[in-house]
């Protein structure tokens, strides 16, 4: 069965209170090894987190608005539901054993490991980089030893010592926070680019969260755009986390 435009709408958005980080003056001088020391120092260690997000879709054939309820229970479940005017159209539930979803609307699920979306988007993805992703984490393993560092419009620009042929990426930090400005993977020999981009970090009880996450994927003569826009984050809340797939539901098949 093909799979339905809501279906990719939240499975590529998954592909974001922390410690302060150091703020230092951009530099030149400022060494690979305290660049990646102090974005790793920017992980969140928040226990929950709930927000309501305003996800904005758009590809060569449509456009689409809704507004999700995010939910996270650190390094175990990532739960959205998409809503207009209060009816339920969708819900994700993600761990770290795999992803599961609905849709109401074509009356649809889909049950899987994280093989599908690693496919897609032509780089391993699991749990952990999804969350990385909603938080402005970089979902590369940073190693000092891999990576040069060079100032660039101001930021921290990362990339490996050695790209390799067919997977080449960057990673922008700022140098207030440490947290990613920008994040670019592409597949030459496949047409194929993932960009991710942060706008407007806020400080919440300590630490930085995005306002603004922007995702953009091409593909060929293809392109998806997603755009997440937090209206409100709560941290370490009391929250659930409820999701039974309806009966009578047909499962998507890839």
């Amino acid at each position: 069965m093909k799979c339905k435009p809501l279906f990719f709408l939240f499975i590529l958005v998954l592909l974001s209170s922390c410690r302060g980080a150091k703020t230092i003056t951009a530099s030149g001088n400022v060494s690979v090894n305290d660049i990646i020391s102090n974005h790793n120092e920017a992980e969140p260690n928040f226990k929950t987190l709930a927000g309501r997000v305003q996800v904005a879709y758009e590809d060569s054939r449509k456009e689409q608005s809704i507004t999700a309820s995010l939910r996270i229970k650190k390094d175990k479940v990532i739960w959205i539901k998409a809503a207009v005017l209060g009816i339920t159209l969708a819900k994700v539930l993600i761990t770290p054993e795999g992803v599961r979803y609905y849709e109401t609307i074509s009356n649809t699920y889909f049950e899987g490991d994280f093989t599908f979306l690693s496919d897609l988007l032509g780089t391993e993805i699991d749990f952990k980089k999804a969350q990385d992703v909603l938080l402005g984490q970089s979902i590369f393993n940073l190693d000092s030893s891999g990576y040069v560092s060079q100032m660039s419009l101001d930021k921290f620009k990362l990339q490996p010592r050695r790209q390799a042929k067919n997977f080449i990426h960057f990673i922008f930090l700022n140098p207030e926070n440490f947290k990613i400005s920008a994040e670019t993977l592409s597949q030459p020999d496949n047409n194929r680019t993932l960009d991710l981009r942060y706008d407007d970090y806020r400080l919440i009880e300590g630490g930085y969260y995005p306002s603004i996450i922007e995702i953009n994927a091409y593909e060929k003569d293809s392109k998806t755009k997603i755009r997440l826009k937090f209206r409100k984050i709560d941290l370490n809340v009391d929250i659930r986390f409820p999701f039974n797939i309806p009966k009578g539901y047909e499962e998507i098949q890839f």
